[in-house]
């Protein structure tokens, strides 16, 4: 079966702010399969999912604060997702001190996420945090994305964004290949070397080895999802994330 390509909404994040019934149907009809959201536009979860059904899209994650998934939050953030069939809660990033480069800080960031984990396993659903260029940075000779990695269960999604790891100096593939079975949703970001640094480009152009991550996603990366996620906009932003689409479309041919 061909992996089903999702964007993620904040790319977006204008157009759905204007128009989100509009925005959705722009970016059905562009093929993709579903949308991973960054917040819900004041709008319930009947109601999102019922957009959603009408379009023949799905979700394939969403963008949630960590305060979202503690204490008595996490029934009411469980039942939305539920309800919007939603299967994977992704803390973004971690608030304040939870992201300093400090191999205590993000051993304990790992036990939050275990025992979240563990307590939405019974439900179906999947935690997950997304990769970012700050996960790049060393503590005791780790990155701190292996940090944490090596110190949180296998339920515990490792989503891993191509551009934000590589722009680290990161390499992406050997990321993912060190937690098979751990990406079930991957972010495609674009990056392209430009002399001595870096600039953001589309997905499935520039320099990310896009077929090696795309094969081994296929295979042991154990991949549900791939998610678009495009932040640079030389084109309207609906014109990019479908330019993306196209390429990794091309890529998978």
């Amino acid at each position: 079966m061909t992996m089903p390509v999702g964007v993620q909404l904040y790319s977006v994040r204008m157009d759905c702010a204007r128009d989100l019934p509009g925005t959705l149907a722009a970016v059905a009809g562009m093929g993709y399969d579903g949308v991973e959201f960054a917040g819900y536009y004041g709008r319930s979860a009947a109601d999102l999912r019922k957009l959603l059904d009408s379009l023949g899209l799905r979700c394939c994650g969403t963008h949630t604060g960590l305060d979202t998934l503690l204490g008595d939050a996490l029934k009411t953030t469980i039942e939305f997702s539920q309800t919007l069939g939603n299967k994977f809660l992704i803390v973004p990033s971690m608030p304040g001190p939870r992201r300093a480069a400090d191999r205590a800080v993000w051993l304990d960031n790992a036990k939050v996420l275990n025992d979240v984990a563990a307590k939405v396993r019974e439900t179906g659903l999947r935690v997950g945090y997304h990769s970012h260029e700050i996960d790049t940075l060393k503590a005791a000779g780790q990155s701190l994305w292996e940090i944490f990695g090596d110190n949180t269960t296998a339920d515990v999604v490792m989503q891993t964004d191509t551009g934000n790891l590589m722009i680290g100096g990161m390499d992406v593939v050997a990321c993912l290949k060190r937690y098979p079975g751990r990406a079930a949703t991957v972010h495609l970001k674009g990056l392209a070397r430009r002399g001595d640094g870096f600039d953001w480009t589309f997905a499935g152009e520039g320099d990310v080895p896009w077929r090696e991550v795309l094969e081994f996603c296929a295979g042991p990366g154990g991949t549900e999802w791939y998610i678009v996620e495009h932040e640079n906009y030389p084109l309207p932003p609906l014109s990019c994330v479908q330019r993306c689409l196209k390429n990794i479309k091309s890529l998978r041919s």
